[in-house]
């Protein structure tokens, strides 16, 4: 269902009293708990399976996002190969129509997520509640936004694998008890029949499945994960939200945005630190902290969940959630003991997917956590060698970037490197090694320089951001990790505020980056505020072609744009005295501003 827009462009509907009557056509993300795969016995000898007519250059197990592009790059040039594309959308459950549409083709994990957030700075729950709307035809009108922005997503991964002619389909695959990785049996959902693929290479891009810790008892209801949120059906008043990374964060603005109440559980002390443990700088930790405490959201440190008792009686009634200490036993007297909720997420960890495709048999090894252990080529320690995997299903960071970037170099490692090849051409990858920011384990490499595992714990392996409000990037070193690396540091920073973009539009937000000394040579870039998921990709070339504050200084920007604090970072890190200056004006001037708009809002 496509809503009525207004001729202007809005995305409000025009027409709410027709909303009431068409809201309750729109599709549903949820999967018929009928729909399931049959788990089949994997012997060769026991199982009579049909056999697919072609075969396969390239097998890609998983529909992700990893999985589709290292499709793509196959089956497109230089390299046009046969491929095929193995997806099991049933196996999770979550992002399907009722006419088992699969709205999660091609997509990151987020990307319920991110739709959700989307239509949390569209659409205003306020004003709907105030003209009157019931809360279902609220959330109704929320997840067919939702709907829109996934299905056009999914719809155009499909045109995309039929133009470059990939084979999708659907099933749940594992490979065979007698060890052979030439083919491997795939379970159809619909009349659980089997069919063999064969194929000469064969890709695992499974992607990754949350971490539900013991004790939560999670319903797909009341109670989350952060893959089954997808599956939640009314807007909640109040929700609790355990974690402390990219994911909890990124709910808790997106359910405080939408009007709801949020609690948000963590086990350190100092949500600052907890955030700085994931790899941001302490002034956007301490930045993205205050927002949210600002947009009244509660947190509840040197906490974990401990009892639930839901309500059976009732699917209006909160729940109540008893809370413990770190490590269990009673909160410290004068803290929160209970909280109550309409709904709990749980955004504690991923952990990857790998349980099911009976990696055993063909001599696949995994580590520890269940992640699937690859060679400098991404290549499994499959008895045959033809088995690749990429993305979360290797282990961390679990980011769609740096997965995306393996399933390419994946390919590249199976049919050779297109630009190694070229003619005449040679690349220097090498780097001084006793230069601590030397990189030769980029997320898109594969050779004797790729160690999949260090992408986890280089910070210039892959820029990272957070898509919360604000949104929050970094990329390369804090001031913290520099010293660490014996590296005389410094650091320059800018606020929104101070250029005029800013002041106009959106003032709350810094820009910091990290110089060495007295060189000035950028080594790291961290940003809070809007837009900060695209500025960060020009400091992240800032740092890759070793530019100086020198550098920045001479620049000329485009008028009233973000990138203008590029220019005025810089010119604080070369008059620290000076920019403090600038800073404390720029403070003044917007404290003033929110003094006169709270007072015109309490008028």
């Amino acid at each position: 269902m496509r809503l009525l827009r207004d001729t202007r462009g809005s995305s409000f509907p025009v027409f709410l009293l027709s909303l009431l009557f068409i809201i309750h056509s729109v599709h549903s993300f949820v999967l018929p708990a009928s729909q399931q795969y049959k788990i089949q016995p994997l012997s060769s000898s026991s199982l009579s399976a049909s056999s697919s007519t072609k075969q396969y250059d390239l097998a890609v197990i998983g529909g992700g996002v990893v999985g589709v592009q290292a499709a793509l790059a196959a089956a497109s040039g230089p390299y046009s190969k046969r491929v095929c594309l193995v997806d099991a959308p049933r196996e999770s459950g979550v992002l399907m129509t009722d006419d088992e549409q699969d709205l999660s083709l091609g997509a990151p994990t987020g990307l319920f997520g991110k739709a959700l957030r989307d239509t949390s700075k569209r659409i205003k729950v306020s004003t709907l509640r105030g003209m009157g709307l019931r809360e279902d035809s609220i959330w109704n009108e929320i997840l067919s936004s939702c709907f829109d922005l996934a299905s056009a997503n999914a719809d155009d991964i499909r045109r995309q694998l039929e133009d470059a002619n990939v084979d999708l389909i659907e099933g749940l695959a594992a490979f065979a008890d007698d060890g052979d990785t030439s083919s491997f049996f795939c379970s159809k959902p619909n009349d659980f029949s089997v069919e063999t693929i064969s194929a000469h290479n064969i890709l695992i891009a499974t992607g990754s499945t949350p971490y539900r810790q013991g004790g939560v008892p999670f319903d797909s209801k009341r109670i989350f994960d952060s893959d089954s949120i997808n599956q939640l059906g009314y807007l909640p008043k109040s929700i609790a939200i355990t974690g402390s990374g990219i994911i909890a964060v990124e709910y808790a603005k997106i359910f405080r945005n939408l009007g709801a109440d949020v609690s948000l559980i963590i086990r350190d002390q100092v949500p600052r630190n907890a955030l700085m443990k994931i790899g941001l700088d302490k002034d956007i930790a301490a930045t993205l902290v205050a927002d949210m405490v600002r947009s009244g959201i509660k947190i509840e440190r040197a906490s974990q969940v401990g009892r639930f008792d839901v309500p059976t009686t009732s699917a209006q009634a909160p729940m109540t959630i008893q809370l413990e200490a770190k490590g269990g036993g009673p909160r410290p007297p004068g803290q929160t003991t209970e909280i109550k909720a309409h709904a709990y997420l749980a955004a504690v960890g991923r952990k990857p997917n790998t349980a099911k495709l009976n990696l055993a048999s063909v001599g696949i090894e995994l580590d520890d956590y269940g992640g699937i252990i690859v060679d400098s080529s991404l290549c499994t320690s499959a008895k045959s060698g033809n088995v690749y995997a990429a993305g979360d299903v290797v282990g961390r960071p679990f980011l769609a970037s740096t997965g995306t970037a393996q399933g390419v170099a994946a390919v590249a490692a199976m049919f050779g490197s297109p630009a190694a090849e070229r003619e005449g051409t040679t690349y220097d990858t090498q780097c001084d090694a006793d230069d601590p920011t030397c990189n030769q384990d980029g997320a898109s490499q594969a050779g004797v320089c790729f160690d999949p595992a260090s992408l986890a714990s280089n910070p210039f392996a892959v820029p990272c951001g957070i898509w919360s409000s604000p949104e929050a990037a970094y990329f390369g070193l804090s001031v913290q990790q520099a010293k660490e690396s014996g590296i005389d540091a410094g650091e320059g920073i800018a606020l929104y505020a101070e250029c005029l973009r800013g002041r106009v539009f959106s003032p709350n937000g810094l820009l910091k980056l990290v110089f060495e000394k007295p060189a000035g040579r950028i080594l790291g870039v961290h940003i809070v505020g809007d837009d900060a998921c695209e500025l960060i990709h020009y400091g992240m070339e800032l740092v890759n072609g070793k530019r100086t504050l020198l550098d920045l200084t001479s620049r000329l920007f485009a008028a009233v744009t973000f990138h203008e604090m590029y220019r005025l970072a810089a010119e604080d890190g070369m008059d620290p005295k000076l920019g403090r200056k600038r800073r404390a004006a720029a403070g003044r001037a917007l404290a003033k501003r929110n003094r006169k708009t709270q007072q015109k809002e309490n008028f």
